[in-house]
């Protein structure tokens, strides 16, 4: 396939994104694996990393090696965790995850790979989603491995916590919030209900933790037996995602990547769309699976 990348002109139809009918035939080929990131999310409230608003301009985000080694670092991610779950929570699927749910209901996309951590493409009706980079609804015991329902924790600490509800300055992707550092030592954390011990984590992977590698695998295997790979929301500036772009280029597998802004993939693909994806996707699922 010629590679064609598209940006916004002034002399385009505002109705019609430059390279949608690129886009549309390619996915419109079926056998699609969606990989997408933090830019699909944005629409529903929750900020992405490395866009022009992006939280890694403004704050260095949690690390695994501080999670494990600080308990100070871990309370207050746990603090501020608390507040900015509310947020997550509340989070509803914007008009490009049910566009990714719509195409896969129409037998075009086959496969759904995503780093975000916030559940919408589950909650859009999307089906058998891998999450790359775990989910915010879990958190798992790293004393005794146990992995629980991230409400019975919020239950708990709402009890634990009555009086501590702070208005959150900021939210972060990783579902924490930005708090005053003075509001912190107030917020009491619990213990594993399992074995009465912890640390609990969420069940995501942390900056600097390594994904684990069956994870990884299936993710492999569903690019390689891919017709194309469709990259959604993401600047593919970590190799977390980025590898899965290299895999398909080496295989001769056609790439497509919508987002809004330069990416690090972007002379590596075959279609490239630089436009919202609030407008981008729900286009391409009314001509493909209206």
């Amino acid at each position: 396939m010629a590679r064609v990348t598209a940006v916004p002109t002034a002399a385009a139809p505002s109705s019609v994104a430059p390279g949608l009918d690129a886009l549309t035939d390619l996915v419109g080929d079926g056998d699609v694996v969606v990989l997408s990131g933090a830019g699909l999310s944005t629409d529903s409230g929750i900020p992405d990393y490395r866009g022009a608003t992006g939280s890694l301009r403004r704050h260095t985000p949690m690390t695994y090696q501080t999670f494990l080694r600080d308990p100070r670092g871990r309370h207050r991610y746990w603090a501020r965790s608390f507040v900015g779950w509310r947020q997550i929570r509340a989070a509803r699927p914007n008009a490009g995850h049910r566009a990714v749910a719509e195409l896969q209901q129409a037998g075009l996309v086959t496969g759904v790979v995503t780093q975000n951590v916030d559940g919408l493409h589950q909650a859009a009706g999307a089906r058998d989603v891998v999450e790359l980079h775990g989910g915010l609804d879990r958190t798992v015991c790293l004393a005794c491995g146990d992995v629980a329902d991230r409400a019975g924790l919020d239950e708990r600490l709402r009890v634990a916590n009555p009086d501590f509800g702070p208005h959150a300055d900021e939210l972060n992707p990783d579902g924490d919030a930005e708090l005053p550092d003075e509001v912190l030592d107030g917020f009491v954390m619990v213990d594993c209900l399992a074995c009465g011990r912890g640390p609990l984590k969420p069940d995501v992977v942390f900056f600097g933790e390594t994904v684990p590698r069956d994870r990884v695998g299936t993710c492999f295997e569903l690019v390689e037996s891919a017709g194309a790979l469709l990259v959604l929301g993401s600047s593919l500036a970590v190799m977390s995602g980025y590898r899965f772009v290299l895999r398909a280029e080496k295989l001769g597998i056609p790439v497509a990547l919508v987002n809004l802004g330069p990416t690090r993939g972007d002379a590596r693909v075959d279609v490239r769309v630089d436009a919202p994806l609030g407008s981008v996707l729900p286009a391409l699922a009314r001509r493909l699976a209206g």
